[in-house]
This record gives structure tokens, sequence and C-alpha cells, in this order.
């Protein structure tokens, strides 16, 4: 089999490598910052997951902004930067309604884009992911130091084949593999990203925060976690199936961040995996259905933004950050299908919002 390499642009001007092979209903796997869409095909660590994943679907992943062959000089990083490369990808392959797949930080990326999008994701898988990362409200002094100490080791080893980091990347990463797919890790370092864009990606990760959002996913999930994994702990991947609607848990023995071959969750993992997919699509979706369905904190948003009110002045009158506003609206946006602010609010008032 063979995979097409192409080249996107997103809305802020960074163009994003994506490769599609296989055949079948489409799905999207949403990967972090190791990713390289040409050394992965043939990579001793993916090539069992990317034979599975293309065995009954036509596959479409990517490299995020700053790694792999996309453009690593961008101005912008971060989870709406990255939604925004999901999207490119999406609106380039002209994909109607899908599945997707996220691994470690894929996963929020994927539920903040079904968030945004709900009427275009058929299913979510989440791998190894989690909802929020050290550097934001409510994480403990000692994870912040150690995202931090990881952040300086990473600045001074990335890409290295000695020393300190490469060793404790290794272990945390890969505890099971071979010295050949150590070594490819070490190679992948080198050319998917750069010692700086490296630390942005890090710090990036760990300023993710999808914890508002959750609530509003109403697709079909399965959320997997390898129980001894050390790169996300697995209690970040129980908090995360729990606080989603529809949600089903599959905890996996194991210590490989990636599951391989070898490991005895690997069928256990494919087996669960093919059954969810196949189960089709969710229900179909309705506009008028989900303006019913929108939260409280959404409804409320909704209504100032119908009265004309800014981002700025609903955080201020709601005591909210002005980024979990501009979430709101977006998330707001995806359900109903609406692509502006001024289409939102136009619909907004002939449903009677803002009326006040």
């Amino acid at each position: 089999m063979r995979q097409r390499i192409s080249f996107c642009t997103t809305s802020d001007g960074v163009r994003i490598a994506y490769a599609v092979a296989g055949s079948g209903p489409p799905l999207i796997r949403v990967g972090g910052w190791l990713t390289h869409v040409e050394r992965d095909w043939d990579s001793p660590v993916w090539q069992h997951w990317l034979r599975e994943l293309t065995h009954e679907h036509t596959l479409a992943r990517f490299d995020i902004r700053g790694s792999g062959l996309s453009d690593h000089e961008v101005a912008e990083q971060g989870l709406d930067a990255w939604v925004k490369d999901l999207e490119a990808v999406v609106d380039s392959l002209e994909w109607k309604r899908f599945s997707i797949i996220g691994l470690c930080q894929g996963g929020p990326i994927a539920v903040l884009y079904a968030s945004r999008h709900p009427q275009r994701v058929n299913r979510l898988v989440l791998y190894n992911a989690y909802t929020n990362g050290a550097f934001t409200r409510g994480t403990s002094d000692r994870n912040i130091e150690e995202a931090e100490a990881l952040a300086s080791m990473i600045k001074i080893g990335w890409g290295r084949k000695t020393g300190a980091f490469r060793e404790l990347f290794a272990r945390r990463l890969s505890p099971g593999h071979s010295v050949e797919q150590i070594g490819w890790w070490d190679e992948l370092q080198k050319i998917t990203a750069s010692p700086e864009n490296a630390v942005r990606l890090w710090r990036g990760f760990h300023e993710i925060d999808i914890r508002d959002v959750l609530q509003d996913i109403h697709v079909p999930t399965l959320v997997a976690h390898v129980e001894n994994d050390a790169m996300v702990p697995f209690e970040l991947g129980r908090s995360l199936a729990s606080q989603l609607p529809d949600a089903r848990f599959l905890p996996l023995k194991g210590a490989n961040h990636i599951l391989q071959l070898e490991d005895l969750a690997w069928p256990v993992f494919v087996g669960e995996l093919r059954r969810f997919l196949a189960e089709g699509p969710a229900t179909t979706w309705s506009p008028a259905a989900e303006v019913d369905r929108l939260t409280h904190r959404q409804r409320v948003v909704l209504d100032r933004v119908a009265r004309g009110e800014s981002n700025t002045e609903i955080a201020q009158a709601l005591s909210i950050a002005t980024k979990t506003v501009r979430n709101h609206v977006s998330a707001i946006c995806g359900k109903l299908d609406i692509s502006s602010r001024a289409q939102l609010i136009v619909q907004a008032r002939e449903k009677g919002f803002g009326a006040n």
C-alpha cells in the first residue's frame, strides 16, 4: 500500500503536510509533536498502527505546525492553532463526515474540533489523552515543577543520542521497546522539530485545557488508556472518560506509551477499536435539536452575543476568561453549523435570544 502526501494552508497562512492511505470510511488520526508523515510510514514503532488504521478505512494524518513536514517557523502555537491545522486538512480533503482518533495531545485537539463541528464527526477515539496540562488551574506544584524541569531538559538534550534527557525520555515513552525502536525515536527527534520548537510544543501541550467543553460533546467516544503509561498517567484518562457524556472507557494492560505488536493489550485494543468504529455514524445531526441541547452557560453566552456584546464584555459580565468565552462561542457556532459571528447574532435573535 502507498500513501499520498499533500499540503494545505490554514486560515492563518501556515502550510500543513498531510498523508492519505487506505480505502473505506474516512478516519483522521490526530497526533502530537513526534510525527513525520513521511518517516512514520516505515517506522518500526508505527507500522502496525498504520496497517490497522488503513485496514478498513481511508486514513488521513498530518504534522501539526512546528513539526514534521509542516511549517516550522510559525507565529501562533497552542490548542486553537492546532485545531486550525485539523480544520485545514479536513477542508482540503472535502470530507463531510468522518471519525477521529486522537493520540495523547491529539486527543484534546480532536475533542475541541468535535465541540466546534459536531455535525462532521461520527465517532471519537481518544488514546492516552488528557483534559488539561500541568500549566493550567488546579495543577499541583509537583506536576508544574516536573513539566518545567522536562522543558529545560528538552531544550538541552533534544535530538542527542546520549545524555540524561535521552535516557529519561526513552524510559517514559518506550520502556519495553527494542534498541532499533529507541534509535528510531532518537532520529525522529532530529528531523521532526528543532529544540526550540520542541520546547514550545511541550509548553503548549501543558497549557491545553478542554474541561469547559467536555459536557458539550455528544459524539460517541471510546477512551483507551494504558495503565502504566509514564507520559500521560492513567488517572488522567479515567478522568477524561468520566467527564464525557457518551464515552466508554477501555483500560489497557502495559507500560508502552505506543502499544506494540508484542504487547498483550494490542489485540484487545484492536478488537474494541474495530467494533466501535463499525457501529456506524452517530444520530443524525439537526440544527434545531442542537439549539435545545445548548448548555445553560452556552445559552447565557449566546444571549449576550445576540445583544451585540464583545467577548471581552461578556467575560467581564460573567467573571470568566475571555478565552473561555471564545471557546463557548466557537462551540455554539459548531453546534449550529454557523461560520460567522454576524450570522450567529441573526440566528440567535430569530430564536428569541438577546430580546431583553
